[in-house]
């Protein structure tokens, strides 16, 4: 052993040098030790066995799927695909004739032979009012008067009825005041008629050649009839109708004024014949006069109207419907699906966006059956039901949304998105999603939540839904609050 030491410490300077000369290599030596030592346990580490492995590949442990309680506003509305369109459209259609009396008049006219021709055809887009020309035809025109009652004979002297009426007191608003609108037509409406025709530039229906010729006719037949009369009684002879053969003294009984059975039957048709010609000349009289054709007047319930197409042109005849007018107010026409139906009632709020992104607030006027559809005859119509209220059924279900005057007329024939509100809540209230909400066993609503790593359940009351939100009240005593965590799945 000292042999050993001395014989290191024999070589002192070779021990020295490589300790004092060479210090960088010591500390490779060392690092290269330390990232062996390192790289073993991270391997070490990071071995497995078969069991491990398939432990760690096990899906972790299913919760459920919760949302937080809220508190916030809800508002329920109803949306709907609509078109922007005129109101109350009504087919127009000439009652008879233009510028000829109708059949029922007891006289004809030039018209009667001649084929009714088209010759200035209403414009489409224009605005009508009372008093206005709507067209033309044979160089008559057609008139346009307010008035529920339509137009459907000749109205003339001794006509009478409700459209006489109607004509007397729509005479009365254009200035034409006939007198009293009592419903029978006389010469003083005649009169108001004629002023009202040459105001247009035109000239009333007045009495024909042949209602003239008519009437002299049956004059002609009374004076007939009074010459007869006198010639039977032949005054001055011995007859004067009041006797008899024996009282007369004549006892012949043959000719006028001698007596007998045949004198008095002659005298007795004379009287007839006068009585009878007296009473067609009366009856002539009564319609004798400036007259209305049925085709030159047409009324509408409501004035001012707009044209909005137009069914005929120069040189048609206007058979059948002439034109549709639409009122000048604007509508939008939705439909939506029955269930849907069943939330809304007239006068609900309504905001209307079209499709460049003009707004207006509406409301709802028509629901259902109190939608109108117009039929061949231009009449309104009435679909299903006709209370006004609520309807339901899976059908689905038009609505007719009224907008202030002068909105969206411009925007007419466009398509429109419609929303209607049907609900909202009194100020903030807790709210969940619809998934959260069941019926239990007992048919009570309840949301689970969780608490305490546990679910519970909670009994509420479901009120307002709105956005897939549904607002919830809780019941007997039970305790639910915003920032809750409700299932809505598992």
């Amino acid at each position: 052993m000292s042999q050993h030491l001395k014989l290191i410490g024999h070589r002192p300077g070779r021990f020295r040098k490589l300790i004092g000369t060479r210090p960088g290599q010591l500390t490779v030596v060392v690092a290269a030790v330390a990232l062996v030592g390192a790289g073993g346990w991270f391997a070490g580490s990071q071995m497995q066995s078969p069991a491990d492995a398939a432990a760690s590949h096990q899906p972790p442990k299913a919760g459920p799927v919760t949302v937080t309680v809220e508190r916030r506003s809800l508002t329920a509305s109803v949306v709907a695909q609509g078109s922007v369109e005129f109101a109350s459209p009504r087919s127009v259609t000439l009652a008879g004739l233009v510028g000829s009396p109708d059949s029922g008049s007891g006289s004809s006219g030039p018209g009667d032979s001649v084929a009714q021709r088209v010759t200035k055809a209403p414009a489409a887009g224009v605005e009508v009012k009372e008093g206005d020309v709507l067209m033309q035809v044979s160089g008559r025109p057609v008139l346009v008067l307010r008035g529920p009652v339509p137009m459907y004979r000749t109205m003339g002297p001794g006509a009478s009825g409700e459209d006489v009426k109607q004509l007397q007191q729509a005479l009365t608003r254009l200035g034409f005041n006939p007198g009293s609108a009592d419903g029978t037509y006389g010469q003083s409406d005649a009169a108001a008629v004629s002023r009202w025709y040459l105001s247009k530039g035109y000239r009333a229906m007045e009495p024909t050649v042949a209602d003239k010729q008519q009437l002299g006719t049956l004059e002609a037949a009374v004076t007939t009839a009074q010459q007869a009369l006198l010639a039977a009684q032949k005054p001055g002879g011995d007859f004067a109708g009041t006797g008899d053969s024996e009282e007369s003294g004549s006892g012949s009984g043959d000719g006028p004024g001698t007596g007998g059975e045949a004198g008095k039957l002659q005298l007795k048709a004379a009287q007839q014949q006068l009585a009878a010609a007296n009473a067609a000349l009366s009856a002539f009289q009564t319609g004798y006069g400036t007259k209305v054709p049925a085709g030159e007047v047409v009324f509408l319930p409501e004035l001012p109207a707009r044209l909005d197409k137009v069914s005929v042109k120069t040189g048609d005849t206007p058979s059948g419907p002439v034109a549709t007018v639409t009122s000048s107010k604007v509508v939008v026409q939705a439909v939506v699906p029955g269930d849907d139906a069943k939330l809304l009632h007239k006068g609900m709020r309504a905001r209307v966006e079209t499709t460049d992104g003009t707004e207006a607030d509406g409301e709802v006027v028509a629901l259902g059956g109190n939608v109108p559809k117009e039929d061949s005859t231009g009449t309104d119509t009435q679909q299903g039901t006709s209370d006004g209220g609520s309807v339901g059924g899976s059908a689905p279900v038009p609505v007719q949304i009224s907008v202030p005057a002068g909105k969206l007329t411009k925007n007419a024939a466009e398509s429109a998105k419609v929303t209607i509100e049907v609900g909202s809540s009194d100020g903030e209230v807790l709210t969940v999603p619809v998934a959260a909400l069941h019926t239990s066993a007992d048919e009570k609503a309840r949301v689970q939540v969780v608490r305490g790593g546990k679910v519970v359940d909670v009994p509420v009351e479901a009120g307002l839904s709105a956005d897939g939100q549904v607002e919830v009240t809780p019941t007997s005593g039970a305790a639910l609050k915003a920032g809750d965590q409700a299932v809505v799945g598992r």
